[in-house]
């Protein structure tokens, strides 16, 4: 009813924290697209993967059928969703289902479990501590969902050795949502919220090594 495309807001929230990032000076970043075209679920992780990334944000705002779904959630891995709500965003999401090049569907079940168990282990724990970080810099600046963390077996984050969320801004189907998302300064509230975030994450691992 607004007249918004996922897409279109999608990308612009995008570039949005894109900018703020480098505006930080304290890391680099790179975009899985810059304008309007379509990456199936494996090369959207896959060029994070070939730039030796160390954290990948997968960037969405979300629809429904009614417009009282409000507020924005982090996703991260994991096998089993966390409530109905991940598992129809989870349904929607999945386009394919692979993982490390190796197509889940057609290898064997032993071998896609020890694909899981042994590379996601670590990079699912350190993803989710990011998502509870987030979650913590944003709520003073954005409209969250109560539980903001949710997990969902989504193909997008399954990249085995980077801390993967997939970041739903909010709800286009939402009128207070949709203004906020389209506006410059709800865009500046969540690149701020993730460059937050992001420095506090390097800087904790820089802390320990």
């Amino acid at each position: 009813p607004n007249g918004l495309r996922e897409k279109d807001v999608t990308l612009k929230v995008a570039k949005a924290i894109r900018d703020e990032l480098l505006a930080s000076g304290r890391v680099r970043v790179a975009l899985t697209r810059n304008d309007d075209r379509y990456l199936i679920l494996r090369e959207r992780y896959g060029v994070a993967r070939r730039l030796k990334g160390d954290l990948f944000i997968s960037i969405h705002c979300d629809s429904t059928g009614s417009e009282n779904a409000t507020g924005a959630t982090a996703y991260t891995l994991s096998e089993v969703a966390s409530d109905k709500e991940a598992a129809r965003l989870a349904a929607r999401e999945n386009k394919a289902d692979v993982i490390s090049g190796v197509n889940l569907g057609e290898a064997p079940a032993d071998v896609s479990s020890i694909l899981i168990d042994l590379t996601q282990r670590e990079t699912m724990n350190a993803s989710a501590t990011f998502a509870r970080l987030l979650g913590r810099e944003a709520r003073p600046l954005m409209p969250l969902k109560a539980n903001f963390h949710r997990m969902a077996s989504l193909m997008v984050l399954k990249a085995p050795d980077m801390p993967s969320i997939l970041f739903e801004t909010g709800y286009i189907s939402n009128p207070q949502d949709a203004a906020f998302l389209d506006s410059e300064e709800g865009r500046h509230r969540i690149a701020e919220s993730v460059t937050r975030a992001v420095e506090v994450h390097f800087a904790r691992r820089m802390a320990a090594r």
